[in-house]
């Protein structure tokens, strides 16, 4: 881990430059390109050649072999994996799932339209999405977690097609508890494909797998770099990087709950960002001292040491006005504020996918259970980006209706402003049905 105590301007450069690189995960670099090129082939190839191609790349990446029409999990296949899960796991997903939809249905925009006196009419019309493709990673771990958040908001939105994809990494198919999160929150078909291939069939369509207009849900960089290359053809959530935490804390605060807060993002990938912006000195060595003992300890220490000695940080501040404004500069996945009076710093995060308030709120009730998504912007996008939410499934359609009354009365506007701008085609489509109502 790097450790920056600031106390001078040139410590400050110092800190803001490794948080830079913290920022951009320089190991997340393609400098040759080859990743570039590598999913590239994997899109096109699918593109052209459907399943044939997920069938390949299912056997060469995953070292599964399945013929196309054994990509999607049938019915049967969907309530047997179901039937493994113990029914005290089932109910948890079902009240995590309460958590998600309630929290979701909060914040739906709903169509409007306003008339005028002369009958014209304006307004919005929000409708949801068609389909939505849902990647849930199936690697390193299972997550069954990311399929309440993904699918859930989805369904919120009323989106009617929700088809999931996630790799057979799980004796050559998916785990029984996502399987199961899926059946529960409501896909309507799900495929034992991963990668970049899915992605692209999802972008594309195949015979066997049929296009989304939005694809959602984290993955590694080669997902990433796919969702990255289909935007366009369909709509993505975001280019998700690995995961992050900063925690800022106070002479008070626990380093035994800061240094957990830094383990649990840490054992996510060898890419997570791991930061603590304290005050304290004490706090500091304390919370290092922490993180030596505990990692070795825990099943994905080989995963959390190289996070923390590649993006690990321990900055010692002057006060908390530089933490806040540290932060802020990272623009961080998730924000765990552990002082005195918490809220009033929470209150000057400006840039956070989402904040934890308090020492008794652990980044791990968001990433479950409280109901927010766990889908948040990544790599200093929360400066400009919004997490996952029921409304990004869904679309708005402008509407207006023109009266006799009111095109009289604008028309003249109206063909200025197109003379003016030189689209002559433009003034002449009013102009034409003012004389037709002559």
């Amino acid at each position: 881990m790097k450790r920056f105590d600031i106390k001078t301007p040139t410590d400050m450069q110092a800190a803001r430059a490794f948080l830079e690189r913290c920022v951009a995960r320089v190991s997340l670099g393609d400098a040759d390109g080859a990743r570039e090129a590598s999913v590239r082939e994997i899109v096109q190839a699918v593109r052209d050649r459907g399943d044939a191609a997920v069938a390949e790349y299912t056997e060469r990446f995953d070292g599964v072999t399945l013929a196309p029409n054994q990509f999607e999990l049938t019915r049967e296949e969907i309530e047997a994996a179901s039937e493994q899960v113990p029914r005290h796991l089932i109910a948890m997903l079902e009240r995590a799932q309460e958590n998600i939809r309630g929290f979701h249905a909060r914040n739906l925009r709903e169509s409007w339209e306003e008339r005028m006196a002369d009958g014209s009419m304006y307004g919005q019309r929000v409708t949801p999405m068609q389909s939505a493709g849902v990647y849930v990673p199936g690697g390193k771990a299972f997550y069954p977690s990311s399929v309440l958040m993904n699918i859930v908001p989805a369904r919120v939105a009323g989106v009617q097609e929700i088809i999931m994809v996630s790799p057979p990494s799980y004796k050559g198919s998916i785990h029984p508890a996502v399987v199961a999160a899926a059946r529960l929150a409501g896909a309507t078909r799900v495929f034992r494909i991963g990668g970049a291939q899915a992605i692209a069939a999802l972008a594309f369509g195949t015979e066997q797998v049929p296009a989304a207009v939005k694809i959602t849900g984290p993955g590694n960089a080669y997902v990433t770099a796919a969702k990255a290359m289909v935007r366009g053809a369909v709509d993505i959530d975001s280019e998700a990087g690995p995961s992050e935490v900063a925690v800022i804390a106070d002479g008070d605060a626990n380093p035994a709950h800061i240094a957990a807060e830094m383990l649990a993002q840490a054992e996510h990938d060898e890419d997570a960002m791991c930061l603590l912006f304290t005050t304290s000195e004490a706090v500091a060595d304390a919370t290092v001292e922490q993180l030596r003992l505990r990692a070795p300890q825990l099943k994905r220490a080989a995963i959390i040491e190289k996070s923390l000695e590649q993006f690990g940080g321990v900055v010692v501040t002057p006060d908390l006005d530089v933490a806040i404004e540290l932060v802020n500069f990272v623009a961080p996945e998730h924000v765990s504020i552990q002082t005195e009076y918490a809220q009033r710093i929470a209150d000057k995060i400006v840039n956070a996918g989402a904040v934890m308030i308090g020492s008794l709120t652990p980044v791990a009730v968001g990433d479950y259970y409280a109901g927010p998504n766990h889908i948040l912007p990544t790599m200093g996008r929360a400066r400009y980006s919004s997490p996952l939410s029921a409304e990004d499934f869904r679309k708005v359609t402008n509407v207006m209706l023109y009266s006799r009354e009111r095109l009289l009365r604008d028309a003249h506007d109206i063909e200025e402003m197109a003379t003016l701008e030189g689209l002559e085609a433009h003034a002449e489509s009013v102009t034409m049905r003012l004389k037709d109502m002559r």
